[in-house]
């Protein structure tokens, strides 16, 4: 292919020179591909909603899939990390199917707009050294580069905020095909292009930030302002200035006028997370705002109207909290318009490992690893833990393991001890269930007698005891109460 560059370049210009649609421009874009050289050359267009990319134009690749999830696969990766990945041959990678001919390479290079992905090019090539496999992704990504425009008019066209920016925040595009997630995708996007109050509810963890932002992005307001406030992090003392502002001279320190979240918002999007820890004054006058879209800044007497779309979301139990008074019961109901549950991570077993494959390229890109894949009992390991943490522990491990790997496998004893099992940590106990019980035993009377300072009545009472068995069960351990009582 070493003559083939410059007349492939040039078809590529004439066909993007053309203009047109989508529809006409790819098939003649791949033809000219494959006439360079390349083989089984295919588009496709990432798609943030549903969280996938889908092919929109083929050439000889016929019998293959039609749409992979986000962080699926060589695609669903390259769509996600926005990172060139060559195959150098087909075969020996399980992450691709086989193709017509599987003794190929295959190289994958997203499709940017404006410093945003918005789709994959993929096609197959001989296999051959690495400078020549590295030339041919050049030639690649020049022709994404040129099949850009035509692809951007078909996402302007169809009202939907596709693909991410290069460098937006790290928790990245929706990840996961369990059922749960399928039904958080579908609910976003049926509310998506309204205007509607969404509530978000589910655990610490779960990706509520996420769906918000996917929520913004799938709305006429994608391109306004998306302002995020937690309402955990702000003392009540300065949670008001925050959402609404404040005046010059309005309390000590406020030199100036300051505009609050509201305001910098206006014409976009305000997500307000851990809705349920706002005091009750603050729910009284977020509830104005919500009824009648105007308020007025700290220290000051002009009502300002604003246009927000407004996004909450909660790990608390609202309903428990309407009861006994520490939330207002209208609010609620103002929030509650179209509610949306995000699963725990323990039910959603099956998005376990591409998430795991999704935060492990992740920070090989920001650590400078190269960690390639994640070994069985690494698997074992991470699919039988409960994740109380949810996502972000999970995230938060990869990481750690990440870092900790000394090659480019990551194996179960990178992962940390909460993480391991009797059997992969060697620990599996040799005992019989009273030896275990008794030193279990042991180990409590002895903490209750260290916590009374020797005093058997106390360490009882500690335990729920009566001191008759306190004193039997200190004379079958053989333990000397006495030496815990402190010195004179």
């Amino acid at each position: 292919m070493a003559d083939a560059p410059l007349h492939v370049l040039r078809d590529l210009a004439d066909v993007a020179s053309g203009g047109g649609d989508l529809d006409r421009v790819a098939p003649a874009f791949l033809q000219a591909l494959v006439r360079g050289g390349f083989a089984a050359p295919v588009l496709l267009i990432s798609d943030a909603v549903r969280m996938e990319v889908a092919v929109v134009a083929a050439q000889g690749a016929s019998g293959q899939r039609v749409r992979w999830s986000f962080g699926e696969g060589v695609a669903g990766r390259v769509a996600v990390s926005d990172a060139p990945t060559i195959v150098p041959r087909i075969s020996e990678d399980p992450r691709v199917e086989p193709g017509m001919r599987p003794d190929r390479a295959r190289i994958f290079v997203p499709v940017r707009w404006r410093r945003r992905v918005l789709g994959v090019l993929v096609a197959d090539h001989e296999p051959g050294p690495p400078d020549e496999l590295a030339s041919a992704q050049s030639l690649l990504q020049v022709a994404a580069a040129l099949v850009a425009p035509a692809m951007a008019e078909r996402v302007a066209a169809r009202g939907a905020s596709v693909g991410r920016r290069r460098g937006a925040p790290a928790s990245g595009p929706m990840i996961g095909s369990s059922k749960g997630m399928r039904r958080v995708v579908n609910l976003v996007e049926q509310v998506g292009p309204s205007d509607t109050t969404v509530l978000l509810r589910g655990e610490s963890g779960t990706g509520k930030e996420l769906v918000a932002d996917a929520v913004h992005r799938a709305s006429a307001r994608s391109r306004a302002p998306f302002i995020k406030v937690n309402c955990a992090a702000l003392p009540d003392t300065i949670i008001e200035s925050e959402l609404f502002g404040h005046e010059r001279g309005a309390f000590t320190g406020a030199v100036q006028q300051r505009k609050g979240r509201f305001e910098l918002a206006h014409g976009g999007t305000l997500f307000l997370d851990e809705i349920g820890d706002l005091s009750p004054q603050t729910q009284i006058k977020l509830l104005r705002v919500l009824q009648q879209r105007t308020f007025e800044r700290v220290g000051g007497n002009r009502t300002v109207s604003v246009d927000v779309r407004v996004i909450t979301a909660t790990s608390r139990d609202l309903e428990s909290m309407m009861e006994d008074g520490s939330f207002r019961a209208d609010l609620y109901y103002r929030l509650n318009v179209f509610p949306i549950h995000l699963p725990a991570l323990r039910e959603r077993k099956a998005d376990i490992l591409l998430l795991a494959d999704h935060f492990v390229e992740r920070f090989n890109k920001r650590h400078g690893r190269a960690v390639r894949r994640i070994s069985t009992g690494a698997i074992d390991l991470l699919v039988a833990y409960h994740w109380p943490g949810n996502v972000r522990e999970l995230e938060n491990n990869i990481e750690r393991a990440v870092l900790v790997a000394q090659d480019d496998v990551l194996h179960g004893h990178h992962l940390p001890p909460s993480l391991q099992t009797a059997e992969s940590s060697g620990t599996v106990p040799e005992e019989d269930l009273q030896v275990r019980l008794d030193a279990l035993e042991h180990e409590l009377i002895v903490d209750a007698l260290k916590s009374a300072r020797g005093n058997l009545a106390r360490a009882a009472r500690q335990l729920g005891i009566t001191e008759r068995i306190m004193g039997l069960r200190v004379r079958k351990h053989g333990i000397e109460a006495r030496r815990f009582k402190p010195r004179r």
